[in-house]
């Protein structure tokens, strides 16, 4: 359906800096959030339902969005996560034959408000220039002051903890249950083809809430355990942390996934910070330092592993480094059988480059079993 009238729109930023739109399909409302963009050309349904996403509010670099639809089996959770979406040209019609609705049916549907019309080109260089903030999408736009101080009381997700809103309640199997391996999950976040990887290779799956305990987990026996990625600050999740540091311990399979790759440092004594404006799409350049290859890699975090600390650790070993930055793409533990890192082998979406990484956590499991 398109709309020949549709109501005016803004996107305010927590410095007063106003961005000018318009409401997609005719929306009413307002939705707060940290904003963010991805560079991704494609994979828009993947990126509105991944959990890592959770409270931002999403703009797309990409021109056009919803040319090709929506489709059920590329949710990566239950129904979208981000809190807004911001773009340039939003398409009301799709031409994808496996799509089973529009985008628009899709929001809708996820009572997602979302504005087009908006200069991205010139709000991405104002986010990497100044930074991610807190900002706000609304169609009231005669209320700026209004809006401002609700702003001004929006939480800062510097120190938020987020992963309870979007890990499971209560455990659940994913996979094969007559499968050769066995792995327990701890959910801060997890995307469905994170379980699709793992489970393809042999191995059955049983995923536990984010406040699950080492004890647990370590009842069901697993042969390995994994750290998903997800959403907020990961320095709140001590009980994420305990887990790791239990594991790792005791010395058994671990592999760590962006903000489970976090947590792992953590539980290592590395601390976090909070990036300029992180790093989220499907193209960034990772160094495997044990190869000297290059990977091009799918990317979703606003936080990040201190470098210096890593490197001063004596039981860390930097696995991969972002090209682009030099930050901490992977670590892995020199005395033990753990591994983490801080991008998205699943790739979903993205390139394939990095699946690799799932092999090496079922040999480091085969090793020990």
């Amino acid at each position: 359906m398109k709309y020949t009238t549709r109501r005016k729109a803004i996107l305010l930023l927590a410095d007063g800096t106003i961005f000018y739109g318009k409401s997609v399909a005719n929306q009413e409302g307002t939705s707060f959030g940290e904003v963010c963009f991805n560079t991704g050309m494609t994979g828009y349904q993947e990126i509105f339902t991944d959990p890592s996403y959770y409270g931002q509010l999403m703009v797309t670099t990409n021109a056009h969005i919803g040319n090709y639809g929506t489709t059920s089996a590329e949710n990566e959770s239950e129904g979208i996560k981000i809190a807004g979406l911001i773009c340039k040209n939003f398409s009301y019609d799709y031409s994808r034959e496996i799509a089973d609705k529009s985008l628009e049916e899709f929001l809708a549907e996820n009572k997602l408000m979302a504005i087009s019309d908006v200069d991205t080109r010139a709000l991405v260089s104002y986010i990497r220039d100044n930074g991610a903030m807190n900002a706000v999408i609304s169609t009231d736009v005669d209320n700026i002051e209004g809006l401002k101080k609700q702003l001004a009381e929006s939480p800062d997700m510097n120190g938020l903890e987020l992963a309870s809103k979007v890990s499971t309640k209560e455990p659940y199997f994913y996979g094969n249950e007559n499968a050769t391996y066995k792995v327990a999950a701890l959910d801060i976040g997890i995307k469905r083809n994170i379980l699709r990887n793992i489970t393809s290779r042999d191995v059955y799956v049983k995923v536990f809430p984010y406040n699950a305990t080492f004890e647990e987990m370590q009842a069901w026996n697993p042969d390995g355990y994994f750290l998903s990625n997800g959403p907020g600050d990961p320095k709140p999740l001590v009980e994420a942390q305990t887990v790791a540091k239990e594991i790792i311990k005791r010395d058994l399979p671990l592999f760590g996934i962006c903000l489970g790759h976090q947590v792992i440092a953590i539980a290592n004594g590395v601390s976090t910070f909070k990036m300029h404006n992180g790093h989220r799409g499907i193209n960034h350049p990772v160094m495997n330092l044990a190869t000297g290859k290059g990977e091009i890699t799918s990317q979703n975090h606003g936080f990040a592993v201190n470098r210096a600390e890593a490197e001063a650790n004596v039981e860390l070993e930097i696995s991969h480094v972002h090209l682009n930055d030099k930050t901490v793409a992977g670590l892995r533990m020199k005395n033990k059988n753990c591994f983490s890192v801080q991008y998205h082998p699943e790739a979903s979406p993205g390139p394939h480059d990095s699946a690799y990484l799932f092999d090496q956590f079922i040999e480091n499991i085969k090793k020990t079993k």
